[in-house]
């Protein structure tokens, strides 16, 4: 059975689009066509694509941002699922206490981590400001444990609603979330769905000051504005994979279109007409010269699928 025939409009509300382009929805420009891209506007319809993907054994890949991610040049066989369309961001609940207020927050997984800066900003809740500038969404920031400046997605997590295959939903409790360095122990086979999140009531002049700073940082350090992936390597244990690949002599270094940027090496940009393949060589490149120099062999932090 062709993936195409196994989805049934009747029990769907959204969008369904045909072998489309990856590109089109990844920061870095690349990927080739996906089988079937699905923009489900519920948990009913996203459940419907879940069941008969796996009925029919066909891969289903949940979609966040596209902000850490390199498709091949080919494409994918199967099933994209784009989260776009669930954006809720609410307050829950309030907490008062002798010391300090705080907020429980609702926030569905398609929502822009950027759009939940934002919101946070405005009502002066603290806790993810130094997550600014970080662009993507927030199940893409859950599922790889997103952070910056010393400070991770899980420092302010309470629990994630997620589905399974079967479309079964569960509630995962932050002490079931095995939460590392740029991971988390989510599989992939489960769609998030959105994540409750503990937040400190602050004035909003306090949080803006402190989100301002953060962005003024990453945009003196990191080419937020190019085409890129965010950072390619994680960084090894009590050091900096920019710093090493700097120390490599890799800034400048170009395969075809892609180029490891000169303000922060560990920044892959495509400075135009880019593809997987070449990016895949740079970073070969790039991991052998530090090995060589230093004797450390980096890890990918982007999400590869070739």
């Amino acid at each position: 059975m062709e993936v195409k025939d196994i989805v049934n409009t009747d029990n769907f509300k959204g969008l369904i689009k045909f072998d489309e382009p990856m590109s089109l929805h990844t920061s870095l420009q690349i990927g080739g066509p996906v089988d079937v891209m699905a923009f489900p506007e519920d948990p009913l319809s996203l459940r419907n694509v879940m069941k008969a993907a796996k009925a029919e054994n066909i891969p289903v890949f949940i979609l966040g941002g596209g902000t850490n991610l390199l498709v091949s040049d080919i494409g994918i066989r199967g099933i994209a699922v784009s989260l776009k369309g669930f954006t809720r961001i609410e307050v829950i609940e309030n907490l008062q206490n002798a010391e300090e207020g705080c907020v429980t927050m609702f926030v569905e997984a398609g929502a822009s981590l950027p759009r939940l800066i934002a919101f946070t900003e405005k009502n002066g809740y603290s806790g993810i400001e130094a997550l600014a500038g970080i662009p993507g969404t927030v199940g893409g920031a859950v599922y790889m444990n997103a952070g910056s400046f010393g400070a991770e997605i899980k420092d302010v997590i309470d629990s994630v609603a997620v589905m399974n295959k079967d479309g079964k939903i569960s509630m995962l409790k932050k002490d079931e979330l095995k939460f590392s360095y740029r991971s988390s122990n989510i599989s992939d086979d489960l769609a998030i769905l959105s994540a409750n999140i503990i937040l400190k009531k602050e004035t909003t002049e306090n949080v803006a000051e402190r989100v301002r700073e953060f962005l003024k940082k990453k945009k003196l350090t990191q080419p937020v504005k190019e085409h890129s992936a965010g950072c390619v390597f994680k960084n090894p244990a009590g050091g900096s994979a920019g710093r090493l690949i700097d120390e490599a002599g890799c800034k400048g270094m170009r395969m075809g279109g892609i180029e490891v940027n000169s303000m922060h090496a560990n920044f892959f940009v495509n400075k135009g007409g880019g593809r997987c393949e070449d990016f895949i060589k740079l970073m070969d490149t790039v991991k052998e010269k530090v090995k060589v120099l230093n004797g450390v062999a980096l890890e990918p932090e982007i999400k590869i699928f070739v």
